[in-house]
C-alpha cells in the first residue's frame, strides 16, 4: 500500500526524478500538492449537493420536480466549470489563468457560509421551481461552479510544470475520485450524523478557504514554471505533433460516459425498486462508480482493459437472463449479480476512455466531452425514461448499448445481426416445445426460455455486434412474456418510482416496487373490508374504535392514500381530506376497474395533491381532530414530515383533545424512539403496538404493522390506556432528537426483516 501511494503521488522511475534543487517544482511536492488540492475540491463538490438540498427540503416538500430541477442544475453548472476550463487552456497563457482563476476563487467568499438567503420564502400559490434556481444560483452556484473548475483545470496547470510526469497528468484523476469518493460516503455515515446544518455549512466553508489556499499555491507553482511561456497556441505549434480530434473520437467519448452514467442511475432505480429497497442504496451503486475512475486512470492501473472484457460475458450474461426471466429472489444472488455486472460495464466503458484519452494538449476539452456524456446519460436516464417506460427498461438498454460500444463496424453485418438472431429463434423453438409437452414448471420453462439460449449467446461474446443482439433478442422476449402476465393489472411510472397493480390470491393489490401499500378484495360483499395493515381487528382499527363517536362530526386528515383503505372507518358525519404526492397514485385509487374504497367510503373525501407538510401547513389551526400519517413505510422515508418542526405542525393543525396516529411499519428502520424523542421534546403522551397476525388462512390479508399514537393529554388516548395491547412510546433506545437541521436514518437502522 505504501508503494502505491508513493506512485500516485510521485509516479515516476527513481532514475527519472529531477535534482534536488528543483524538488518543489518537479518531484514528490508538486505532485503531492496538485493530488491534495483536487482530492480536497471532488469532496467538497460531493459535499454540497445534499447539504443543500437538506437546507431546502423543510421549504420546498419531496416533490421529485424540485430534485430533478435542483439535478439539472448540478449538471449545467458541472458543465459550464468544464466549459471555463477549457476555454482559459485555449485562449490564456498560464500566468494569466492563474490571474484570472485566483479572482475567481475569491468571489464565492461573499456568498459563505452556504444558506438559504434570507428572508426567503418559496411562492405557495405558483410554480416554486424558478425560486429553486434562484436559491441554487445565489447561495451555492457560484462555490460549485468554482470547484468544479477544479479537476480538468489542474491537471492542465500540472502538465504545465516542469514535474517529469506532466506530460500524462490524468494519474491526477485518480485522487480526484478517491475526492469524491469521500464525500460520498463521508457524508451519510460521518458528517449528516454529527452536525447540524449550521456546522455543517461553516465546515465546509472553511475547507472552500483550504482550497483557495491550496489552488494558490499550485498557482505559484505554474507561475514559476511558465515565466517565458508563450501563448497557448504558439506552444501548440512547438508540440509534437499530434492526431487531430475528428468528431467520431470526440462523440465515442461523449457515448462511453454516457452508458456508465445511465447505468449508474438505472441499476440504482432497479435494485431499490425490484431486489432490495434499503436506505442508502444508491452509495452502492455511485462509490463503484467512481472506483472505477480510480482503477482505471491509475499511472499503473491494478486491472487491465483486457481482463475487464473478458469477464464482461461472464456477469452480463447471466445478469440478461435473470432481468429476461424477471427474476427478483433470491436477494443473496441477485444483489451482487448486479452489483458484478455493473461495476464490470463501468470499467469497460471508463477504461476505454482512460486508454483513448489524448495527449495533455486536448486534457481540457477530452473531460468537456466526458462531462457532456455524463449529463445526457443523467439526463436520459433520469429525466426522459420516467415519462417514456413504465419499467426500468434504459437499464437493459444500456446494457445492450455497451456492448454496442465495443463493436468496430466490418463487413460481416448481416451475418452478426442473422446469427444473433438465431437465438431468439431457438428460445422461441424451445417455448413451443415446452408447450407442447405440457411443460409446467416454471423454472424448467425460464431454462427452456433463457437459460439454453443465453448459454448460446455467451458463445457469441468475442463478436459485439452479434452478441449484442443475441441480448437484446431474449430481453425483449422476456419483456413480451412478461407482459402477458395474468397477474399484472396496470403499471405506471412517475418520478416516484413504478406503481403497479396485481390480481393475486383473490385480493387487488397495490405495490409500489417490492413494498405492497394496499389491497382490496376481489368478493363484491367484501368491497368495503380495510385489508393489510389496516384491517379492523388490528391497530389502526382499535383506534378508530376507540376514538369514533357517532354524530360528532369529527374532522380527519390522512397523510398518505395508498388505495384509500383507511377511508373504510369514515363515518357519515364526519369529513374526511387526504394528502397524496404522487398524482399517479390518486389515479389508481380512483379508477374503479381496480379499487373501489373512494367511491364506496368516502365518496366526497377531497384528496388534496402535493407534499403534505406544505399543504397541510395552508390549513387553518385546529382544523382537524385527529391527523393519520402513513407516509413511512418505504425505503426513502420522508424524513421532512418526522422532524421537531413537522410535529409542531401537526399540533397546531389539530385540535387541543386531537389525536396524531403514526404507521411506522418499515423493514429498514425502526422510528419508534423517533417519536418518542419528539413526544418528550413536545411534552406529548404516546402509545406504541406492534401487531402480528395470528397464523392461519386470514394472515395474507391481515399483515404484520406498528403504530403509535400521540396526544396532549394521557386521557385523551382513552380505553387504549387501559389495552394491553398498546405501551408506552420508549423502549428505551437511544435516539437523537430529529429536527430539520440535524437528522440521520443510520440512527434508527435496523436491518432487513
Amino acid at each position: 500500500m505504501r508503494h502505491y501511494i508513493a506512485r500516485l503521488l510521485n509516479p515516476t522511475d527513481t532514475a527519472d526524478r529531477p535534482p534536488a534543487s528543483a524538488h518543489l517544482r518537479s518531484g514528490i511536492g508538486t505532485a503531492a500538492l496538485f493530488t491534495l488540492t483536487m482530492f480536497l475540491s471532488a469532496m467538497l463538490l460531493f459535499v454540497v449537493q445534499p447539504l443543500f438540498a437538506r437546507l431546502v427540503l423543510p421549504l420546498l416538500g419531496g416533490s421529485p420536480a424540485v430534485w430533478n430541477t435542483a439535478q439539472v442544475f448540478f449538471q449545467v453548472a458541472l458543465l459550464l466549470g468544464y466549459l471555463y476550463a477549457h476555454a482559459l487552456r485555449l485562449w490564456l497563457r498560464p500566468r494569466a489563468q492563474v490571474l484570472v482563476h485566483g479572482t475567481l476563487l475569491l468571489l464565492p467568499l461573499l456568498v459563505l457560509p452556504i444558506a438559504v438567503p434570507a428572508g426567503w420564502q418559496p411562492p405557495t400559490a405558483s410554480n416554486p421551481i424558478p425560486w429553486l434556481l434562484a436559491a441554487l444560483a445565489v447561495a451555492v452556484g457560484l462555490p460549485f461552479f468554482v470547484i468544479s473548475t477544479s479537476s480538468p483545470l489542474l491537471q492542465s496547470w500540472f502538465s504545465r510544470t516542469s514535474h517529469s510526469s506532466a506530460h500524462d497528468p490524468y494519474f491526477l484523476y485518480a485522487a480526484s475520485n478517491i475526492g469524491s469518493m469521500l464525500g460520498l460516503l463521508g457524508y451519510p455515515f460521518l458528517i449528516e450524523p454529527q452536525l447540524r446544518l449550521v456546522e455543517q455549512s461553516w465546515v465546509w466553508s472553511l475547507g472552500y478557504g483550504a482550497l483557495v489556499a491550496l489552488v494558490l499555491l499550485c498557482g505559484v507553482v505554474v507561475w514559476r514554471s511558465s515565466a517565458n511561456a508563450p501563448s497557448p497556441r504558439a506552444a501548440a505549434a512547438t508540440l509534437p505533433a499530434t492526431p487531430p480530434l475528428v468528431w467520431r473520437r470526440r462523440l465515442r467519448w461523449v457515448a462511453l460516459a454516457a452508458v456508465p452514467s445511465s447505468l449508474l442511475l438505472s441499476v440504482t432505480t432497479y435494485l431499490s425498486s425490484n431486489i432490495a429497497p434499503f436506505p442508502l442504496l444508491w452509495v452502492v451503486p455511485l462509490a463503484l462508480y467512481l472506483l472505477t475512475y480510480v482503477l482505471v486512470f491509475a499511472k499503473r492501473p491494478p486491472l487491465s482493459q483486457q481482463v475487464m472484457q473478458r469477464v464482461l460475458p461472464f456477469v452480463l450474461t447471466p445478469l440478461v437472463i435473470c432481468l429476461a426471466a424477471a427474476l427478483i429472489d433470491p436477494i443473496w444472488l441477485l444483489f451482487p449479480l448486479n452489483l458484478a455486472a455493473f461495476f464490470v460495464a463501468t470499467m469497460v466503458c471508463h477504461g476505454e476512455l482512460a486508454n483513448d484519452r489524448p495527449a495533455a494538449t486536448h486534457l481540457t476539452e477530452f473531460y468537456l466531452w466526458m462531462s457532456v456524456g455524463g449529463a445526457v446519460g443523467g439526463l436520459l436516464t433520469g429525466l426522459v425514461a420516467p415519462l417514456v417506460f413504465d419499467q426500468v427498461l434504459e437499464y437493459p438498454l444500456a446494457l445492450v448499448l455497451l456492448v454496442l460500444l465495443l463493436w468496430r463496424p466490418d463487413r460481416y453485418i448481416l451475418r452478426d445481426v442473422t446469427l444473433g438472431l438465431s437465438v431468439l429463434v431457438l428460445s422461441l423453438v424451445l417455448i413451443a416445445g415446452g408447450v407442447l409437452l405440457g411443460v409446467q414448471d416454471r423454472t424448467l420453462l425460464i431454462v427452456l426460455m433463457v437459460g439454453v439460449p443465453g448459454l448460446v449467446a455467451l458463445a457469441f461474446w468475442r463478436w459485439p455486434l452479434r452478441y449484442a443482439v443475441a441480448l437484446a433478442g431474449l430481453l425483449g422476449l422476456g419483456l413480451i412474456t412478461q407482459s402477458f402476465s395474468t397477474a399484472n393489472r396496470y403499471t405506471e411510472r412517475s418520478f416516484f418510482g413504478i406503481n403497479q397493480v396485481l390480481a393475486q390470491d383473490e385480493l387487488m393489490l397495490l405495490r409500489h416496487g417490492t413494498i405492497t401499500h394496499g389491497a382490496q378484495a376481489l368478493d363484491p360483499a367484501r368491497r368495503r373490508e380495510p385489508l393489510l395493515y389496516y384491517h379492523r381487528s388490528g391497530p389502526l382499527g382499535q383506534l378508530f374504535d376507540a376514538w369514533t363517536k357517532p354524530g360528532a362530526g369529527q374532522r380527519v386528515a390522512v397523510v398518505g392514500l395508498g388505495v384509500g383503505a383507511t377511508t373504510c372507518y369514515a363515518q357519515p358525519d364526519q369529513q374526511w381530506t387526504l394528502y397524496e404526492i404522487d398524482p399517479v397514485v390518486e389515479r389508481i385509487a380512483r379508477d374503479e376497474r381496480f379499487f373501489s374504497y373512494l367511491r364506496d367510503c368516502a365518496p366526497t373525501a377531497p384528496v388534496v395533491l402535493g407534499d403534505a407538510r406544505l399543504k397541510l401547513a395552508e390549513a387553518p389551526d385546529a382544523a382537524y381532530d385527529l391527523i393519520v400519517l402513513d407516509a413511512y413505510s418505504s425505503d426513502a422515508i420522508p424524513i421532512h414530515l418526522i422532524t421537531r418542526e413537522a410535529l409542531q405542525l401537526y399540533r397546531a393543525k389539530l385540535a387541543p383533545d386531537g389525536v396524531l396516529i403514526f404507521h411506522i411499519s418499515n423493514r429498514y428502520l425502526d422510528l419508534r424512539p423517533v417519536l418518542a424523542q419528539l413526544a418528550q421534546d413536545l411534552g406529548m403522551s404516546g402509545l406504541v403496538q406492534t401487531y402480528r397476525p395470528a397464523t392461519g388462512t386470514a394472515s395474507r390479508e391481515h399483515t404484520a404493522s406498528m403504530w403509535a399514537v400521540l396526544t396532549n393529554n394521557p386521557a385523551d388516548q382513552g380505553t387504549l390506556r387501559s389495552d394491553p395491547r398498546w405501551q408506552p412510546l420508549d423502549d428505551g433506545s437511544p435516539a437523537p432528537l430529529w429536527t430539520d437541521d440535524f437528522h440521520s436514518v443510520l440512527d434508527v437502522f435496523k436491518g432487513g426483516e
